[in-house]
């Protein structure tokens, strides 16, 4: 049941990082849609995550229509995470190989994309505050994630620890 996380024309380096961490110790997909505003060699790029670049399933794309061309919607499965959404996120039931889609940090995904697929755009609930546009790109696409995640059982993925020092059943 492989999830997908598309990311298009991301501008920081950093937010990309932390999204390729989440993708690898989550085994969700990672999409990333060009022009993006770094090169994957950046410096910062490689602090946030780039330490976790060999755990990675990813594909890059130079367009969205090249994106397109290459990755078929099916059974609804692509949703577009957007402050413009009119369905909250956790109320959506995410099918197996799901899409979701996050757009650039200073303008989000392009207007015609949300327009034309008003059924699967998504957001999560902010306050209304004019200063503050949006949740941080990165944190949105973890809150995003678990949530399939949590919906699908957490499949594959271990959900309990252990202490390093001391055991839990002493």
């Amino acid at each position: 049941m492989p999830l997908n996380i598309v990311m298009v024309e991301p501008e920081i380096p950093q937010n990309t990082g932390n999204v390729a961490r989440t993708c690898a110790l989550t085994g969700a997909r990672l999409h990333l849609v060009g022009p993006m505003g770094f090169k994957i060699d950046d410096r910062k790029l490689k602090r946030a995550g780039l330490d976790y670049w060999y755990l990675l399933d990813i594909t890059y794309y130079d367009s969205l229509d090249e994106f397109f061309e290459k990755n078929k919607c099916e059974n609804n499965n692509f949703f577009y995470f957007t402050t413009k959404g009119r369905h909250i996120y956790s109320d959506v039931k995410y099918p197996d190989n799901a899409y979701l889609f996050f757009g650039k940090e200073t303008k989000g995904l392009p207007e015609t994309l949300l327009y034309n697929n008003p059924d699967t755009c998504v957001r999560m609930p902010m306050l209304n505050n004019e200063r503050a546009r949006s949740l941080n790109l990165s944190n949105t696409v973890a809150i995003a994630t678990y949530e399939v995640l949590r919906q699908w059982g957490f499949p594959e993925l271990l959900c309990e620890g252990q202490l390093h020092e001391l055991k839990w059943d002493d």
